[in-house]
């Protein structure tokens, strides 16, 4: 359940400080301490032994899902940018030299249901990385002059982005596949939408103004830190934030009822390419769905899965193939992608697929096989908890995704209840034809030269 929902009595216990403890059953090892301040604004402490180093995360709720209104997709990428502009405090100069004098890594990145910052960095230095972390989200300001050129820097990024064929490929699937749902187009946005964005200042204001809200924000910081001084100086310098979120409505999509397809004609030489997109569900930490996709996954394209050995080892017909499902707040893709060595074996690399799917659909996994992949996944996952940084992103992406640290721990509770008969469901409810989003991708032959006359 979305912390925004989360009733009265639960908000009271947050804002007087709540503890987390890890039991031994839970795949996540450390406690969590979590408070929340009187404007909504959460905030999440991990003590991890990193003698002095800390991870500090700002997230932001709000990612492309949140860009409804038609001609404006790309804006919260583009805040991601802006973000690092300065402040009238803090300088974009002057942010900076702190940020090299502490010796700190900072970021930032965006994505269908997010926009995150980061930084690591000393844990003497966190009332320095309060202040400057809340100064540019309480009092970000800008001109036009720099909105338009951040965002000739934006559409600049796209154009080198677009030189890889994936984003092609990509931007195609999905647009195929929602009709409606802002998960039609990517995080990067539509180009046209990118092109016209700065004649668009005044609309950023107001996006900003929306989503860049104490509500619909979080701050996690994992490492050396003491949970009672993290929370005394959240107080002290974001309790000034002034709320007033406003959540996008965003539109459901409509059920497939046919599969749709396109191909892309790449302007020279090339490797064919290939996506498939299938309808999945959206990610809940309540049902095995969401952990039997990873599983699916695992059985049909990891290195070690019959496919993957038939098509790259064997027969030679792919130099890459892969196969997953990326968790969102809405239902979204399971997506397979491939390059094909030559286009001749377009057909030959989808029926391989298509069989080795259909045996997964009428036939129940080799217990032994699912018990070895459950375990792969679980201790995998665990042993990457090993810093400041891989704790605070794992713990990150369920903050995004439920607002609740505790998913991480539900999730894989669900992992152990998995079963052979929940692979073969799972199977046949996500790959039917009616399901399925393709798109190729390739150099177009020559025209044949006609024969010359006699």
């Amino acid at each position: 359940m979305s912390s925004l929902l989360r009733p009265t009595l639960l908000g009271c216990v947050l804002a007087a400080g709540l503890i987390a403890p890890a039991s031994a059953a839970d795949i996540f090892p450390y406690q969590v301490h979590e408070k929340e301040l009187e404007n909504g604004f959460r905030v999440v402490t991990v003590p991890y032994d990193s003698p002095g180093t800390i991870s500090f995360v700002v997230i932001v709720r709000t990612g492309s899902r949140a860009e409804v209104e038609p001609g404006h997709s790309g804006f919260a990428h583009f805040f991601e940018h802006m973000m690092f502009r300065g402040t009238e405090k803090y300088s974009q100069d002057a942010y900076n030299k702190v940020i090299k004098r502490m010796g700190a890594d900072t970021n930032g990145f965006t994505s269908d249901d997010r926009t995150v910052y980061y930084i690591t960095g000393p844990s003497a230095e966190l009332e320095t990385i309060m202040d400057i972390e809340s100064d540019r989200f309480i009092n970000l300001t800008y001109e036009e002059d720099a909105f338009r050129r951040e965002a000739l820097a934006v559409l600049g990024e796209y154009n080198k982005n677009i030189s890889n064929p994936f984003l092609p490929l990509y931007e195609r699937v999905r647009e195929l596949a929602f009709t409606r749902h802002t998960y039609g187009h990517t995080t990067m946005g539509y180009l046209d939408d990118i092109k016209a964005m700065p004649d668009y200042y005044d609309y950023s204001l107001s996006f900003f103004d929306r989503y860049y809200r104490p509500e619909n924000s979080i701050l996690l910081v994992v490492g050396d830190a003491d949970p009672e001084r993290v929370n005394e100086l959240a107080e002290r310098y974001w309790s000034g934030w002034e709320s007033g979120y406003q959540p996008a409505e965003i539109p459901a999509e409509p059920e497939q009822t046919e599969a749709r397809s396109s191909h892309i004609d790449w302007g020279g030489p090339i490797a064919p390419h290939m996506m498939v997109g299938y309808r999945a569900p959206a990610f809940s930490d309540s049902t095995a769905q969401s952990v039997t996709l990873d599983i699916i996954s695992q059985l049909l394209f990891s290195e070690s899965a019959p496919l993957y050995k038939k098509l790259v080892v064997d027969e030679q017909w792919v130099d890459q193939i892969s196969g997953s499902y990326t968790d969102h707040r809405d239902p979204y893709l399971f997506m397979i992608f491939g390059r094909l060595k030559s286009g001749d074996l377009q057909e030959k690399v989808d029926t391989a697929i298509q069989e080795a799917i259909a045996d997964l659909q009428a036939n129940p996994v080799d217990k032994e096989r699912l018990e070895r992949i459950k375990s792969y996944l679980r201790y995998s996952f665990a042993m990457g908890l090993d810093s400041p940084q891989s704790i605070a992103m794992t713990l990150m992406n369920f903050l995004v995704l439920t607002g609740d640290p505790q998913s991480v721990n539900r999730v894989y509770e669900q992992y152990q209840k998995v079963t052979p008969e929940d692979v073969q469901r799972t199977a046949r409810e996500l790959f039917k034809e009616t399901n399925r989003t393709s798109v190729t991708l390739s150099f177009p032959e020559p025209a044949a030269e006609p024969a010359a006359g006699g």
